[in-house]
């Protein structure tokens, strides 16, 4: 079944990027006050072009969207553009409710983004066809392509799949449940050239799994801080490379997962925590997250040592 898109040029751009690395998504950068850091940001983010990511996704879950305010919310992305120079997409987080969603998004609309992640509704359940006219609601108020983000509250059906495809914005769906008999359904029930992307926390320890179904493209928090790790996973996946991709899940990505699972939060903490261990100007989280403890930032570091260690890099 083929669909007609008014983005077909970001759908291209997006598609050729993920067969050609991760998607990258970028912490942002605070001082130690918690305000801010809009230089530290955009050190960062240079970094992360430098080692050529197939996208940008900048105030994203990673990227801590959920503690922006909207004059923050418009510096991190418009410094994610003017950096990304047009060499990627740029995807930008928005979510809440649709009223709230699409006042970040004509924010991310002016600063020059590619296209949106549509983050969870907040708090609330709802049934499938509530979940639809959200994006609808937001899709007729936006003219940047939209991709939405089901996790947490949020589920598509099959028939959903095929009526939220059907809204001339929305390309494409990101996945957070791991539910690969219903992700199956969905990719089957999707038109041709609607986009899917792996979006569980630590992404490549499902990499394999999400490709069988047909989900190849994968978001890596770990890229956020060793690229040369997450660069080299990715490369063994595409070579199928099964005796590289096991070292590294036994002995760098599972232990990660561990560490991650020890308190709520640590998907992000963690990874600003390692990115810290490494130079990079990102500074702490916000409230309502909080820093890895002593003892668990010694094992991080071990860890991360570890994993470096693997693909011939060092802290």
């Amino acid at each position: 079944m083929a669909r007609v898109s008014l983005h077909t040029g970001t759908v291209r751009r997006l598609r050729d990027g993920m067969a050609k690395g991760v998607l990258s998504f970028p912490l942002t950068s605070f001082h130690d006050d918690g305000s801010l850091d809009p230089e530290g940001f955009r050190a960062h983010v240079a970094a992360q072009l430098a080692t050529a990511p197939g996208a940008l996704f900048p105030a994203c879950g990673t990227g801590e969207f959920f503690s922006l305010d909207e004059d923050e919310y418009r510096q991190v992305v418009a410094i994610a553009v003017e950096e990304a120079g047009g060499r990627v997409p740029v995807v930008a987080g928005t979510g809440y409710g649709w009223a709230q969603a699409v006042r970040f998004a004509r924010i991310a609309e002016e600063a020059g983004a590619d296209a949106l992640l549509v983050l969870p509704h907040y708090l609330t359940a709802a049934p499938q066809d509530g979940l639809v006219a959200q994006l609808e609601q937001i899709a007729a108020r936006i003219r940047l392509p939209l991709i939405a983000y089901q996790r947490g509250q949020v589920a598509y059906t099959a028939q959903s799949l095929r009526r939220i495809a059907a809204i001339p914005n929305v390309i494409g769906l990101k996945d957070g449940h791991s539910d690969l008999d219903c992700l199956q359904r969905l990719t089957l029930a999707a038109p041709d050239g609607f986009l899917f992307f792996n979006g569980a926390s630590t992404a490549e320890i499902q990499a394999r799994a999400y490709a069988t179904v047909g989900v190849p493209a994968y978001s890596s928090a770990v890229h956020a801080f060793a690229p040369e790790i997450a660069d080299a996973f990715f490369t063994a996946l595409r070579k199928e490379d099964a005796a590289t991709i096991e070292t590294l899940l036994r002995d760098f990505y599972v232990p990660l997962v561990e560490l991650r699972d020890r308190v709520p939060g640590y998907a992000v903490s963690l990874v600003k925590a390692a990115a810290r261990l490494r130079g990079r100007p990102v500074g702490p989280v916000r409230a309502p997250l909080t820093d890895p403890s002593a003892a668990d930032l010694a094992d991080l570091k071990t860890l991360l040592t570890t994993g470096l260690d693997l693909v011939g890099a060092s802290l």
